[in-house]
């Protein structure tokens, strides 16, 4: 080799040493700033779960007009309905003594109460007893039962928020650890409407007092004080989380994968807290007492919790959505044979229609990006904003998403760009 051969090569190396040097910091910042992304987002992935809880304590549990209508659904259920009318019928049955309250009806009601006691048949207690229940039964399946159970409800709220959270006053009373229901109100009712079906002897029951387990408490006592700290931390949670998600993907170097990857954390955090339920759930009902009807028990728990799911699915839902809206708007080989599926289709429609849209498509065409993040940011708000969507309303939501995005890509006009770059 010549000196001037080496003199070029020693060179060359010189300046990749300091390329390399010069690059060093960069590299460190780089690694660092990924790292603090990272920390970021499984901070938020973390705190995902606990947001949702937080919000639901406080707008659920700690709202009596709003635990009221979370609750109102029940008395149309038929396994609370079964339930509560057997715990009406044990009460009345249990102060129904046949002989001792017949000799002492008034010779005037007599004929009544034998014409309702002909009608029975069987033996005269299991007689009276299938009527009392079908009595019973048919009161809680009517509207006034409803109106009842709302009533009963807002009594009772407090002693729920205490069992939950260990808030709500010395005058507010836990029996055994559980939240229970006085159905004297109900039992009145019963006892009427039997009087009213000829078995007036029905009316010389005194005033009965029975009680109907909503929830017990021993199983969560243990959570109180944490329960507690979410329902005070139940709005401001969920802004911490969102705003840590959003730091994460701004602080990352690679900014769209970070954000595929933070609204895939998210939606796995949310997805985890409705594992948490379902085994809460079969735990919860396995430690009832045993004069717990355990599938009232179930229906009580699922509508309690029914906007704490709806808020799960929504946001595995929107996690999905934003981290496929990511993905699809990069230049993976995968996304961009997708992506090309979509513009294919939609273009081979536009074109078979004849379709020209002028001055607003060549502007679509230089807007098309901002146009797409605006649709997929509009409907994770609107998803955001509105009150306790159900399945039904986040599909909807979704596919308005998915048509107005359809929709920009068929105004899109490439025609004119694509001439302009040819010649």
């Amino acid at each position: 080799m010549t000196s001037t051969g080496a003199q070029e090569e020693l060179t060359e190396l010189r300046a990749r040493v300091a390329e390399l040097e010069k690059r060093g910091p960069k590299v460190r910042r780089h690694r660092v700033r990924a790292i603090l992304a990272v920390l970021l987002i499984v901070l938020a992935a973390v705190l995902t779960p606990l947001s949702a809880v937080a919000s639901w304590a406080s707008d659920t549990v700690g709202d009596t007009d709003q635990y009221v209508k979370t609750m109102e659904p029940l008395a149309s259920d038929p396994d609370l309905q079964a339930a509560v009318a057997n715990r009406v019928t044990d009460a009345v049955m249990e102060r129904l003594d046949v002989a001792t309250i017949l000799s002492s009806v008034e010779p005037a009601d007599r004929p009544l109460a034998g014409k309702a006691l002909d009608a029975l048949s069987g033996p005269v207690t299991t007689g009276i007893s299938g009527f009392v229940h079908s009595t019973a039964l048919k009161f809680v399946s009517s509207d006034a039962f409803a109106t009842l159970w709302t009533q009963l409800n807002r009594r009772v709220h407090a002693a729920v928020e205490k069992a939950l959270t260990g808030s709500g006053g010395g005058a507010v009373k836990l029996t055994d650890d559980a939240v229970i229901i006085d159905l004297a109100p109900v039992i009145e009712k019963v006892k009427q409407a039997l009087v009213d079906n000829g078995l007036a002897v029905a009316s010389k029951i005194p005033e009965v007092h029975t009680e109907f387990t909503v929830m017990t408490s021993e199983s969560i006592g243990k959570a109180q004080k944490g329960f507690r700290l979410l329902q005070l931390v139940g709005f401001w949670l969920p802004v911490l989380t969102l705003l840590l998600a959003a730091a994460g993907v701004l602080t990352a170097v690679r900014r769209r994968r970070a954000l595929v990857v933070a609204a895939l954390a998210v939606a796995v955090g949310a997805a985890l807290l409705g594992l948490a339920l379902w085994v809460f759930r079969a735990l919860y009902l396995d430690g009832l007492p045993a004069g717990v009807s355990q599938p009232a028990a179930g229906a009580v728990f699922d509508t309690l919790v029914r906007f704490l799911r709806t808020t799960v699915r929504m946001v595995i839902t929107l996690g999905v959505i934003v981290a496929l809206s990511a993905w699809l708007t990069g230049k993976g080989r995968a996304a961009s044979r997708v992506l090309a599926a979509w513009t294919g289709g939609i273009g081979a429609v536009r074109d078979a229609t004849g379709f020209a849209a002028g001055p607003t498509g060549e502007w679509v065409h230089r807007a098309k990006t901002w146009l797409n993040w605006t649709v997929v940011a509009v409907a994770a708000a609107t998803l955001l904003a509105w009150n306790r969507p159900t399945p039904a309303v986040t599909v909807w939501i979704a596919l308005g998403a998915l048509l107005a995005l359809a929709l920009v890509e068929f105004l899109d006009d490439r025609e004119p760009h694509l001439a302009a770059g040819t010649a």
